[in-house]
């Protein structure tokens, strides 16, 4: 029996955990669940939101399931997901965007993925204030992690039969820090001659993205503009609640929801668990459970056909009646 670690969160978290448990459970797949807590409800006892504990659970079982964590917005402390990125050298950030079935949005034929760099960038952390009036910000571009970044999105466009990676920078304005990492795309996708390698600026990229994203294929770029347009590319088919994502290194993964803790939601019964959900299907065929990972998907997707939604995406559907729908269609 394969052990996991499983991340509840805050806020939604612990709602749509338990969801996606019970239909793991329910598919038939046994999962020995290492449940770890995490956040600010552990400050005052642990003195810190991400303790020690966490990490050393993930590093043995090198592989967790997270719920989303609150982070502060200017004060308090340091987003949890930047630090157990960052501890973990979890540099591959990937995240599909992908339509669902039925799921009626403003376009069609969106099939991409976005693949971050995880663990450089602006998101290093290194800021100071240089006077009561202003403040620095360091942005971290390095040919080590720049390189390993582009190579994980050839071979990923390699291993999922894609045709092309696109790289996208804002070179002409930050030279030395992103003209560095579009060095390395280049010197990288030298050694891919049967994936069509392309350069973008990122703003030009999120125009195109909204005007025509069956355009575009694999999309690797820095941490920051990661960040941002992973979030554009889930409003192209239907939002934070059904946008996924995986981290990747070399000894371990976390798999996570996009979208935030939602605390607004907590204890409704009104979260749309299908991001945590396809996470989840993601974690298991990374463990090889390709079976149960088709059987999950394949139940989630005829739910979205019977036009069974929660109220996200239009429906009225609580959390736990989705969770139900779910499980009838496993078979």
């Amino acid at each position: 029996m394969k052990t996991v670690t499983l991340i509840k969160g805050d806020g939604i978290g612990p709602e749509i955990s338990d969801a996606v448990m019970r239909i793991i459970e329910a598919s038939g797949l046994e999962i020995n669940w290492d449940i770890q807590t995490a956040g600010s409800e552990v400050i005052a006892e642990e003195g810190t939101p991400l303790p020690a504990r966490v990490l050393e659970s993930i590093k043995v079982n090198q592989v967790a399931l997270k719920a989303p964590i609150s982070t502060p917005i200017g004060t308090g402390f340091r987003s949890v997901n930047v630090q157990m990125r960052q501890a973990l050298d979890l540099y591959a950030n990937v995240r599909p965007c992908k339509n669902l079935p039925n799921v009626k949005t403003r376009y069609e034929n969106v099939d991409l993925v976005v693949i971050r760099e995880n663990t450089e960038d602006l998101y290093a952390g290194i800021e100071h204030k240089i006077d009561e009036n202003t403040a620095e910000s360091i942005k971290i571009i390095s040919r080590k992690a720049s390189e390993r970044i582009c190579r994980y999105a050839f071979e990923y466009a390699v291993e999922h039969k894609r045709k092309e990676v696109c790289c996208a920078t804002k070179a002409n304005i930050c030279k030395l820090s992103d003209g560095l990492f579009l060095d390395c795309f280049r010197t990288v996708a030298a050694e891919y001659p049967k994936i069509k390698a392309r350069e973008i600026l990122v703003d030009n990229l999120c125009l195109q993205l909204v005007q025509d994203p069956s355009e575009f294929d694999v999309l690797v770029m820095p941490n920051l503009y990661g960040d941002i347009v992973s979030d554009l590319t889930a409003g192209l088919i239907g939002g934070l609640g059904v946008a996924q994502g995986s981290n990747i290194g070399k000894y371990g993964a976390v798999f996570e929801p996009v979208h935030g803790s939602a605390p607004d939601l907590k204890g409704k019964n009104k979260a749309n668990p299908t991001a945590m959900l396809l996470s989840a299907i993601a974690m298991l065929r990374y463990i090889e459970e390709y079976e149960h990972a088709d059987k999950i998907e394949k139940a989630l997707f005829k739910v979205f056909e019977d036009g069974c939604f929660t109220e996200d995406l239009g429906g009225k559907m609580k959390t736990t009646e989705f969770r139900d729908a779910v499980i009838m269609n496993l078979g």
